[in-house]
């Protein structure tokens, strides 16, 4: 009896060893990333702060006419309203009235070339709906929605990051696929309201085995056995609307894509992927945003900062700030203002709501960094 319970219970230790080396395989370890920042073009205390809210933020953008969006961060775990303007000095649900009834998690807003404010909401993780949906901003409707299908939005996806074509037809998606372990693009049409996944699994938007080292605390959680190692996160389309740039978190390079490649449903995966092009090495980031000459502004997570890459792949640290906790999402605005939503993730993510609160107050900041870029993206 006592050989058998042994047996039964070295059996079930080798199972829950087997278990956590396959948890560890798949989420834990990763190496330190080396330091690409250099000194900043524009002086410590530049930036400015221009939200001020006690819930942290998720993303945020801004109109032609200056109006700031921002959505709260779903890692907070809030209750509605999620998405807010900014009006002289408070936050203003946006809309007012419904967000129960369109939002569950959502986190990436942009404004369009017609005013139009896009939000994507990864529908928690996935496991629920996940969704898009844009407003016009000149009379506050809803003008365009769509729910994701499970083929395009799986279990364990996480749609965070989106960019409008010039023309408005097409809308790009970043699915970081953290859970899951399958980032994506997804491409989708707004004419015929179909979504494509593009590039799934594709090492251009897998995560490396880097360890984000965060200021606050490095991003690793019980032992180091679950690791945030994130995929295809930031995205910026060109001003002539022609390729989409995109980076993975935890990956050192900055790729390229035609968007008419993108946009072309019967290209099969290998010649989508022929079309893929490296840029140059980048930080580990967030947000990207691009100005008129052709410049990736690029967050970079764990040294406060923002760089900026050239089409040569030439990296130039732009501001780095002690306040900033973490450099999230990118947007102009009008007056060659460069927007940063710092979304505080350290504080937020396997944390309690008391802790959040305590955290407070949260951030948008802006900074001017001698180039304008396309309000809103």
């Amino acid at each position: 009896m006592w050989r058998v319970l042994r047996w039964l219970a070295g059996l079930g230790f080798l199972a829950a060893a087997g278990l956590l080396a396959t948890i560890y395989m798949m989420f834990g370890g990763g190496v330190p990333y080396p330091d690409l920042t250099g000194e900043p073009l524009l002086p410590q205390g530049t930036i400015e702060a221009v939200v001020t809210t006690e819930r942290p933020v998720g993303n945020a953008t801004v109109s032609a006419d200056g109006r700031i969006f921002f959505t709260v961060h779903p890692e907070s775990g809030p209750a509605p309203p999620f998405l807010y303007e900014w009006i002289d000095g408070e936050a203003v649900p946006f809309p007012a009235q419904g967000q129960e009834r369109l939002f569950q998690t959502p986190l990436g807003v942009a404004v369009d070339a017609r005013g139009w404010l896009w939000v994507i909401d990864p529908g928690r993780h996935g496991t629920g709906t996940p969704s898009l949906t844009a407003f016009d901003l000149a009379e506050g409707d809803v003008t365009h929605r769509h729910e994701f299908s499970r083929s395009v939005a799986p279990l364990g996806s996480f749609l965070q990051d989106l960019q409008i074509s010039p023309n408005g037809r097409h809308v790009y998606i970043a699915d970081v696929g953290f859970w899951a372990k399958r980032p994506a693009l997804v491409v989708y049409d707004t004419q015929t309201q179909s979504a494509r996944r593009v590039l799934n699994r594709h090492a251009s938007v897998m995560p490396q085995n880097i360890l984000i080292e965060n200021q606050i605390r490095p991003m690793s959680f019980f032992g180091g056995i679950l690791a945030m190692k994130t995929g295809v996160d930031g995205i910026a389309l060109s001003r002539d609307g022609a390729h989409l740039y995109y980076g993975a978190m935890n990956h050192d390079t900055l790729y390229r894509i035609p968007a008419a490649a993108l946009n072309d449903a019967s290209l099969r995966p290998t010649e989508l992927e022929a079309a893929i092009q490296p840029v140059g090495n980048k930080p580990l980031n967030d947000g990207f945003s691009i100005d008129d000459q052709g410049n990736v502004f690029i967050t970079d997570i764990e040294h406060q900062a923002v760089v900026r890459m050239a089409p040569d792949g030439t990296l130039t640290t732009i501001v780095k700030d002690d306040r900033i906790r973490w450099a999230d999402g990118l947007s102009f605005g009008p007056d060659g203002w460069l927007y940063l939503a710092d979304s505080a993730i350290p504080h937020l993510v396997l944390q309690s709501p008391e802790h959040h609160a305590a955290q407070a107050p949260y951030h948008v900041w802006r900074f001017r960094p001698g180039t304008s870029g396309a309000s809103g993206q």
